[in-house]
């Protein structure tokens, strides 16, 4: 989808877009609007949307590898790179729930991971239609856990995911690569993409744990 979103942002006919606002048919990457010539282009915007992903892991005790379904709500920011240009960079601060759902010897078990999480995104905005852009973007996130349950179903126990109690835990910190493309209509905004974890989460340096998210979101800019 985000390739798809890209090309689809490529032709020299795209215009920059100003988050928030109507599109202005009589703009143009040489004539940018006079009261913002010397000014980059910011905005701010709300986002809640769905979360579903998996925890993959060597270690069968932290093995969630069926999706989780969880919330995403946060505040972002953005700012045009420079004038005349449609790039922006894009960062937050988010309210995420991760984790997944695994087997280990016949009986069932869930990892919950939420975390406070920071965005780090480049994007490129063009204009599809009147008043509407496509915003392909890629970068990278930051996340701090702050709480969460592993919920054994044969044991009938629940312990936090970051306590050493029975010997499966997580660490709190994760970074990875985001992909994804959003869809902007005058202030409304929508979006969908992918986390790739490249921190490896599990308390176990010889054992590879990461996590995998996908995201969909809806939102305005202001």
């Amino acid at each position: 989808m985000a390739l798809l979103c890209m090309f689809s942002a490529l032709p020299t006919i795209a215009q920059p877009r100003y988050p928030g606002r109507p599109h202005n048919p009589g703009f143009s990457r040489s004539t940018p609007p006079r009261s913002r010539s010397f000014l980059p282009n910011t905005y701010l915007g709300m986002r809640f949307g769905m979360t579903a992903s998996h925890v993959n892991s060597d270690a069968p005790a932290l093995n969630g590898s069926k999706s989780k379904t969880g919330l995403n709500v946060g505040l972002v920011g953005g700012v045009q790179l420079a004038p005349y240009t449609p790039l922006f960079f894009e960062t937050g601060l988010t309210y995420v729930e991760k984790g997944g759902k695994g087997n280990l010897n016949g009986e069932k078990f869930t990892i919950g991971l939420n975390y406070i999480e920071v965005p780090l995104l480049l994007k490129y905005s063009a204009y599809v239609a009147p008043a509407t852009a496509v915003e392909p973007f890629i970068g990278g996130y930051l996340s701090g856990g702050i709480s969460g349950k592993v919920k054994d179903y044969g044991a009938q126990k629940a312990y936090s995911s970051y306590s050493d109690t029975y010997g499966a835990n997580f660490k709190r910190f994760d970074g990875g690569i985001r992909v994804g493309c959003g869809l902007a209509y005058e202030m409304l905004y929508l979006e969908m993409g992918y986390d790739f974890g490249l921190s490896n989460i599990g308390d176990n340096a010889f054992d590879d744990t990461h996590n995998g998210t996908f995201f969909a979101n809806i939102g305005l800019n202001f």
